[in-house]
């Protein structure tokens, strides 16, 4: 409906190059002038909060207009784009009212403006500037060009010194923009001889993913200029590489400041009379002594040229090869919907809310239908809507699954393949199926790994998966062997569970869908719990409920009601130290009792708002439930985390607490003894590490495709020295009672914030993608009891190990007399060459756009590109002559 709209008001507009029309600018809306008024293109525009909008201040009723800082906002081109689109307002007002759940729609155009609805006050960069451009964004370009094979060309010889150099690397990098994850590309650069820019790459094409294609803007600001430069010898090389390609759209970009040679043999021997390689040509500097040469390259191969004077010309003729890949497709008007890979948009908001929220974006060309125009294959632009995951995933319940893996995007990367979240499909036989859209199931035995990557849980795991049609994408499924075989429905009256799901120390997950609160605009202001409590009691009979959900809420809402008088009745005697006492069930319910003030609080923010880890959200079960729920029957399971040691399962306490229990139980231990309890459980850990890796633990590795690594250039010590627990004062037997997890892994000792300060040091460190591969260390719960010896230099420690019955604990006795403390070191591998070579040529199996829209016979080729030099007009040349005479 948006692209015929848009269509159609093409259709029935005719271009006025004195069109004078003001719209809502959304960088100038609602500002004023020294005297009170409104400024030109900055008229009132109301707005306000929205809660289906992430809480930004919108106008529903109305859309707004983006422009680049770089695009003039007058420009006639764009004054007549905006007039045009007006009429995509109704459209985008009636699309959100028949669908409220609907986010943004827009209209991107190939002028360079971008019509949002609903519209937003835009905020500008920290610099004060628009450098946002609809067309460079990833949905703009795969709805307006099929996938496309690459070869930049770039001439460093001795004359593109200087401010070309500058201009051509920025150009450079411009076109990497533009490409994406169905596109292939490489650079070459040339003078007397031809060298590619990654020698790695040599003779091939490379996916235009974001990893190699930052790669290659690194690379091109090392370019260096020298030598003469021949064109003849690179551009025979990129036709061969380009023989090897996809044979969909190909195209070479040649950026140069001159051609001398006699190229026509090339384009003879290698591409005429199919003329199937495009080639764009861009001509850098003032000199237009080979302009005519440089287009007619473009010209007589279906290109296109443009003249690139300074940096600022640089983007919207870089623009430019994007229209003309996209005449073929215009020409048959085949309107193919796109979906993009799901991302984290971080640009187009400038809010943290909005922004990091990951989501896919389905996008649709908007073509001219105007007869005289129609060989030229005008693309006006292109209309889109986002679709945030969010609302997908309410579609699988939280309560029907587990947890799923995390996915966490590095910076300036904006997705997560599905390689690096479900690693242990080495072979790549799940990720290979879902790519190929194929329907079937598989097994794999995962270490799943929960807290940040410092527990891990040994599973197994049943995939399925199947093709999701009309979209490139797939859907899977995955349950741990042994859960989604049973469903448990309660049944209790409404009247029963609703006065006990009314009680002040119950809640419900405010991040699940109990009921839908999106669609009505009166609802959207109503927790779940408000909304759950108003469907119940009929004030709101037409909302839209889960009605099994509901009803698993009110059952364990009724079951564990006596829980409130019991944790009340223990009030008047609980010891200090008790702080929390609380209650989860897989319907998102829980019950939370608070023993203490919040000011003598250890743990003040837990199952806060704050405190997302320990919460039922959208995504995740809290790591207490999950890590209880996979412990067994009968046991208590004390959770002790590396950041907070006041948490714990069930009941919440301090560690201090724990000590006293454990001094009164042991106050045989006479006066030359004493007991102690570190404060930080990464010491408690530490000195222990040889011993328990002889004893009791054994070993497994463990991965993390998705790590960030310090990149510093300062000698450091990676690691802490391992602490002892001799005291100087004490130089007899010390008994230090630790507490951790049976499942407990020194993978924590990798991820812990306390790990690296062994030295100050001397700046901040940036941080870069890497993958990590750490040690692991899980207890062996056979083993009840052990006592052993570890040697260390010139004495030995001797030490006693036991199990507390019913728990994940352990009780650990060690002689204090003999000092083991040692550094643990992190020890960091670069690959060589050769390995980092075939890493980056490695092509993943990918899902390439079923149509490709490479040719048609009726494209008019002559429009390729403006006059290379400047006519005069005669008639303003007199008038210029008559009037200058006439002010004489």
């Amino acid at each position: 409906m948006l692209a015929d709209t848009a269509e159609d008001a093409d259709l029935y507009h005719e271009f006025n190059s004195t069109l004078t029309f003001d719209y809502f600018n959304s960088m100038l809306i609602n500002t004023m002038d020294e005297e009170g008024n409104f400024i030109e293109l900055g008229g009132e525009f109301p707005l306000e909060e929205n809660e289906h909008f992430n809480r930004l201040q919108v106008n529903t009723l109305m859309s707004d207009i983006q422009v680049p800082t770089n695009v003039y906002n007058k420009d006639p081109d764009i004054l007549n784009g905006v007039y045009m689109s007006e009429a995509l307002n109704d459209v985008f007002i009636s699309n959100f009212q028949k669908d409220p759940t609907l986010t943004w729609q827009y209209f991107g155009s190939s002028t360079g403006f971008f019509r949002l609805y609903p519209g937003i006050k835009w905020t500008p960069d920290s610099n004060g500037v628009v450098a946002f451009d609809c067309r460079n964004r990833n949905w703009y370009i795969q709805a307006a060009t099929s996938p496309k094979d690459i070869i930049i060309v770039v001439d460093v010889s001795g004359s593109m010194k200087g401010l070309k150099l500058t201009i051509a690397k920025h150009t450079i990098n411009t076109i990497l923009d533009t490409l994406g994850e169905n596109d292939f590309v490489n650079i070459i650069a040339y003078t007397d001889y031809v060298r590619y820019v990654e020698p790695c790459f040599k003779g091939t094409l490379v996916q235009a993913d974001l990893d190699n294609r930052e790669h290659f803007k690194l690379l091109v600001e090392e370019l260096q200029v020298k030598g003469e430069g021949k064109v003849k010898k690179a551009m025979k090389e990129s036709f061969r590489v380009l023989n090897e390609g996809s044979l969909c759209n190909q195209a070479i970009m040649l950026i140069t400041d001159g051609a001398m040679e006699d190229f026509q043999s090339v384009f003879e021997e290698f591409n005429w009379p199919d003329k199937k390689v495009r080639v764009f040509t861009y001509l850098i500097g003032r000199d237009m002594t080979f302009a005519e040469s440089v287009k007619w390259i473009a010209c007589n191969n279906k290109g296109y040229y443009t003249h690139i004077n300074t940096l600022a010309d640089v983007q919207e003729n870089v623009m430019e090869y994007l229209h003309v890949l996209s005449r073929p497709m215009v020409i048959n008007h085949d309107h193919d919907i796109i979906w993009t890979e799901a991302y984290m948009d971080s640009v187009l908001f400038n809010s943290m809310a909005q922004s990091l929220l990951l989501m896919t974006t389905v996008a649709m060309p908007v073509f001219s239908k105007k007869k005289e125009t129609l060989s030229h294959g005008i693309l006006l632009g292109v209309v889109g809507t986002d679709v945030p995951l969010l609302e997908v995933m309410m579609l699988a319940p939280r309560y029907k699954y587990k947890d799923g893996k995390k996915l966490k995007p590095k910076p300036n990367y904006n997705s997560v393949d599905l390689s690096e979240a479900e690693w242990e499909d080495t072979e790549e036989i799940l990720r290979t199926a879902m790519v190929k859209g194929e329907t079937g199931t598989l097994t794999i035995d995962v270490r799943s790994a929960v807290d940040k990557g410092k527990r891990p849980l040994f599973l197994k795991n049943d995939y399925f998966y199947t093709t999701i049609n009309e979209t490139p994408f797939s859907f899977g499924m995955v349950l741990t062997r042994g859960h989604g075989e049973y469903v448990f429905f309660g049944n209790v009256s409404v009247e029963e569970g609703l006065h006990d799901l009314q009680q002040p120390d119950l809640t419900i997950a405010d991040g699940w869908t109990y009921c839908e609160t999106d669609i009505d605009p009166h609802h959207r202001k109503l927790s779940q719990l408000q909304a759950v409590v108003r469907y119940l009691t009929g004030k709101e009979p037409d909302l839209e409920c889960d009605e099994i959900l509901l009803q698993q809420t009110l059952f364990d809402a009724v079951v564990t009601a006596p829980l409130e008088a019991y944790w009340t009745a223990l009030m008047l005697s609980v010891e200090d130290g008790i702080e929390t006492a609380f209650l989860g069930t897989r319907s998102g319910l829980m019950r939370v009792t608070r023993y203490s003030g919040i000011e003598k609080r250890k743990g003040k923010n837990f199952l806060t708002r704050a405190d997302k880890e320990n919460l039922f959200t959208v995504d995740h079960f809290p790591i207490w439930y999950r890590l209880a729920a996979e412990n067994k029957p009968g046991q208590f399971l004390y959770y002790v985390p590396d950041d907070d040691v006041n948490k714990a399962i069930g009941v919440q306490m301090s560690l201090d607490l724990l000590e006293r229990k454990f001094l009164a139980t042991t106050k045989q231990v006479n006066n030359k003894k004493y007991i102690a309890l570190q404060d930080k459980i990464t010491h408690i850990w530490l000195f222990t590490l040889q011993l328990f890796a002889l004893m009791v633990l054994s070993l497994v590795t463990l991965y993390d495709y998705q790590a960030m690594c310090k990149n510093s250039h300062h000698h450091s010590s990676g690691a802490r020295p391992l602490l002892s627990v001799s005291d100087p004062q004490y130089r007899s037997v010390l008994v230090s009672v630790l507490t951790f997890l049976l499942e407990f892994n020194i993978c924590g000792l990798w991820h812990n914030d306390y790990l690296a300060d062994a030295h100050r040091q001397k700046k901040v460190e940036s941080m870069v993608p890497c993958n990590t591969e750490y040690p692991g260390f899980i207890y062996d719960s056979t083993i009840r009891e052990t006592n052993s010896i570890i040697k260390c230099g010139r004495c030995q420690k001797m030490f006693v190990l036991q199990q507390v019955v019913n728990s994940n604990l352990v009780l650990l006795m060690v002689q204090a007399d003999c000092d083991c403390s040692r550094h643990i070191g992190l020890n960091f591998f670069e690959h060589n060459a050769t390995v980092k070579c075939n890493r980056m040529k490695s092509q993943k199996i990918r899902r390439r756009p079923e149509s490709c829209h490479a040719y048609h016979p009726h494209e008019n080729a002559k429009d390729c590109g403006g006059a290379c030099e400047i006519s005069i007009s005669v008639a303003l040349f007199f008038l210029s002559l008559v009037t200058s005479l006439a002010l004489r």
